[in-house]
């Protein structure tokens, strides 16, 4: 399926709607990373209450929420990271619900969730980096959270681009109509591949 498929709606009278299968795109990987953030809020508390406790996604001394949790970078701002994607991830999710319904927003908006994916993607490359080798660490909701913001980073920016809110060229807009999953495929196959090296050892050990 083409990207002008699943994203197939003009600009109206200054506001720009999406495709069914784009909405629901934002839908599913909002959904995801709202799943994502709520599991290991909920594991953040029980381990503020018990020092001693283990969430269920630490597998091993690499697969190691706790880890991650207990670090200084799992609470940036002051308060737990995930409690951030609560509320993010929501908003994304309720855009998603809202363009199902028929809803067109203005440039303006389109602009700011741009921006929003954007930090999105941004902060999660940086705790990525931290993850990998600063906390030596890996946490498999970490992870859904940040394919879930790659993947909405990379449609939201190709809509924009697509239908003009962002400018383009020509050839740069024909590509992201045919080919907008190339991108999010290979940046997420990228940061697989930096695991994988990561831990070769301990992967073939």
């Amino acid at each position: 399926m083409t990207t002008a498929a699943v994203d197939d709606v003009s600009a109206d009278h200054g506001t720009t709607g999406a495709g069914r299968a784009f909405a629901w795109l934002l839908v599913v990987t909002g959904a995801a990373g709202l799943l994502a953030a709520w599991v290991i809020t909920i594991d953040k508390f029980k381990l503020l209450e018990d020092p001693g406790f283990t969430p269920g996604c630490s597998l091993n001394p690499v697969v190691s929420c706790g880890n991650i949790m207990k670090s200084e970078q799992a609470a940036v701002f002051g308060f737990p990271n995930p409690m951030l994607g609560l509320v993010t991830y929501g908003v994304v999710a309720a855009i998603g619900l809202a363009l199902l319904a028929g809803a067109r927003f203005q440039r303006w908006y389109w602009l700011g969730l741009n921006a929003g994916t954007l930090f999105g993607v941004g902060f999660c490359m940086w705790l990525m980096q931290q993850s990998l080798y600063e906390i030596n660490a890996l946490c498999l909701w970490c992870c859904l959270a940040w394919v879930a913001t790659i993947v909405m980073f990379w449609y939201v920016t190709s809509h924009n681009v697509r239908h003009g809110i962002l400018p383009a060229p020509a050839v740069l807009r024909g590509f992201l109509s045919e080919f907008t999953w190339v991108l999010p495929v290979l940046h997420i196959g990228i940061i697989g591949m930096l695991i994988l090296t990561r831990w070769w050892d301990f992967w073939t050990g």
